[in-house]
């Protein structure tokens, strides 16, 4: 149902390209390239995280590859009326942050990939602070990514996505304004999905590792936009 959801509300927020590794584009009307997004079955998805919009574009990015993942999220989620309701329904999984709960994730995560569903997680562990609308390169990742890819031997696939600040980033105020004129503002969304790759080493090798393939997805994606951090690098 979010996948469903998030395909159709994305395109009215804004205009959503996605590219592969592979250079092939699907536009808003589905395009060709579908064939070159690579997301074995079992999967750890990991995306950078930097707006309240983003995961609804990641995921209608992903549906249009045919790919609607368990998503990781923060358990104060599952407290609002009806959104909660549905994400306990579809499986999707809360995260306790600073809570002895908090490996429940984990295994939760873990049981879904053995089914073999994809799991999206946001390694960073939060939003950044900033309150400018510009990208960045996403902030350190926490362990809590590596760990699982140890435990269960999933293959990681980079996504990076780029122009979510565009529709929501700022205050609260500002946050709302940006949802609101999004539909006439119709910013370029975009999101990138990288190469399978088998995470090894250490858990610090491993975070870096898997640090260094969802920043190069996001590159891809900001670079897409034009934006000047992407291109800078």
């Amino acid at each position: 149902m979010l996948s469903r959801l998030s395909q159709t509300l994305v395109p009215t927020i804004g205009r959503l390209t996605v590219t592969v590794d592979a250079v092939h584009t699907v536009t808003a009307r589905g395009g060709t390239g579908a064939q070159g997004a690579v997301v074995p079955p079992g999967s750890i998805l990991a995306a950078n995280h930097t707006s309240l919009a983003d995961p609804a574009i990641v995921l209608a990015a992903l549906r249009r590859l045919g790919v609607r993942p368990v998503v990781m999220a923060a358990a104060g989620l599952w407290r609002i009326p009806l959104l909660g309701r549905a994400l306990a329904r579809e499986g999707h999984i809360p995260v306790h942050r600073h809570d002895r709960r908090a490996a429940q994730a984990l295994d939760l995560a873990a049981a879904a990939l053995e089914e073999g569903r994809p799991v999206l997680i946001y390694a960073e562990g939060g939003l950044p602070l900033r309150k400018d609308a510009a990208e960045a390169a996403p902030v350190t990742f926490r362990s809590g990514l590596a760990r699982l890819a140890e435990r269960t031997g999933a293959p990681v696939v980079p996504i990076g996505q780029a122009g979510a600040r565009r529709v929501t980033s700022g205050n609260a105020a500002k946050q709302l304004a940006g949802l609101v004129t999004a539909p006439v503002r119709r910013p370029d969304l975009h999101v990138h999905v990288g190469a399978p790759l088998t995470l090894t080493g250490d858990r610090a090798v491993r975070t870096a590792q898997a640090y260094g393939a969802v920043t190069d997805a996001w590159r891809t994606a900001a670079a897409h936009l034009g934006e000047p951090a992407a291109l800078a690098a």
